[in-house]
């Protein structure tokens, strides 16, 4: 009976415990960096839409009947990957057939050059006559240059054998199929329709009052809204100089790095391009960003321990920072973990943590 109370005291006390920590405003361990001044430069943003730089209709280089297909649309293949198979025993047929006839004609340009040896010495003994050693002549260059011209054929015949199959000429995703098991595919005919994974861009008009502020190799960066805002890196590749004579824009491509399958052709994307001047701006973690519906504020760790809630306007992302303007100053601690359950005035015990910096 007597150790039932005391483990129900135990409890009531800590119980008590809790509501009076509740009451002082305690929030327990969060975590704090540095306010920073950093040099940025001003931006715009546009609209773009996601392009492959290389869209090609595969063909076939020689005719015939289309004896496997193994690929499908939506299908991704590698360079080399098989995308049709032709029909190609005539074809190795002939090759065989003029295998056996290179040997006959090798046997008979043998047989010629020794018979022209012979003529030789024969005509410097002056038994033959100039006009039989032109003749063991011409028979023996006659072998020779049919052997030269059969060769010449099987080339071609091993040639056409290996166009036979049909390959990717890059790394890509199948489109469209063009044939099918069985049809008869005719010299140049399309067989897939294949778009490339690696050569990905960011397709913009750019405004022509930005047109000489923006050069080729600057740095972007790409949101895709479509994808919980997935942000990546892009780069100026070229800038179109013909404008359209209706919008006063400008072409411009961004080369743009991403993974396999992360994003799709013609997704929209809005692009941050830096046109302005350089200038100095504090920048805090966008981690210390907290923003309820319209409003945006930051909690700034004060002398006494406290958090004070600071209202602030974000301004050009720097990496995994951004800019800030409000009443907040460089050196400032502003809390980057555990800001979701702070009230302003609210007492803590901040932990300084370091912030990789742009």
């Amino acid at each position: 009976m007597i150790r039932e109370m005391f483990v129900r005291f135990c409890l009531f006390w800590l119980l008590v415990q809790i509501s009076l920590l509740a009451q002082s405003g305690q929030a327990g361990l969060v975590r704090v960096t540095q306010v920073r001044s950093h040099r940025i430069r001003q931006s715009t943003e546009l609209p773009g839409i996601v392009e492959s730089r290389l869209v090609s209709t595969v063909a076939g280089e020689v005719a015939g009947l289309v004896e496997d297909f193994p690929v499908r649309e939506g299908q991704v293949v590698r360079v080399g990957d098989v995308l049709a198979q032709l029909r190609r025993v005539n074809l190795e047929l002939r090759l065989r057939a003029s295998e056996a006839q290179l040997r006959e004609d090798k046997a008979r340009e043998k047989l010629a050059e020794r018979t022209l040896t012979r003529a030789r010495d024969l005509f410097e003994r002056g038994v033959f006559s100039q006009q039989q050693l032109d003749e063991a002549l011409f028979e023996f260059d006659a072998w020779r240059g049919r052997i030269e011209r059969l060769r010449a054929v099987m080339e071609q015949l091993k040639d056409d054998i290996e166009r036979t199959t049909i390959r990717a000429p890059f790394h890509g995703v199948v489109v469209q199929e063009s044939t099918q098991l069985g049809e008869w595919l005719e010299e140049g005919g399309p067989v897939v329709e294949l778009l490339s994974l690696e050569h990905l861009e960011v397709a913009v008009e750019l405004p022509e009052r930005y047109f000489g502020a923006v050069r080729p190799q600057t740095t972007a960066r790409v949101y895709f809204d479509a994808l919980s805002g997935l942000e990546l890196e892009g780069v100026v590749r070229t800038i179109i100089p013909r404008a359209d004579p209706q919008a006063h824009t400008f072409p411009l491509k961004l080369s743009l790095e991403a993974k396999e399958g992360q994003i799709g052709v013609g997704m929209l994307a809005r692009v941050v391009l830096p046109v302005g001047q350089i200038h100095v701006s504090r920048v805090v973690p966008k981690d210390a960003v907290v923003t309820q519906g319209q409003q945006q504020y930051v909690y700034l760790l004060t002398d006494d321990g406290s958090v004070r809630q600071t209202p602030v306007h974000t301004g050009i992302g720097v990496g995994r920072w951004v800019e800030v303007e409000g009443a907040i100053q460089s050196g400032q601690k502003v809390v980057i973990q555990g800001n979701e359950r702070l009230r302003d005035g609210q007492t803590v015990s901040a932990e300084i943590q370091e912030y990789p910096f742009p």
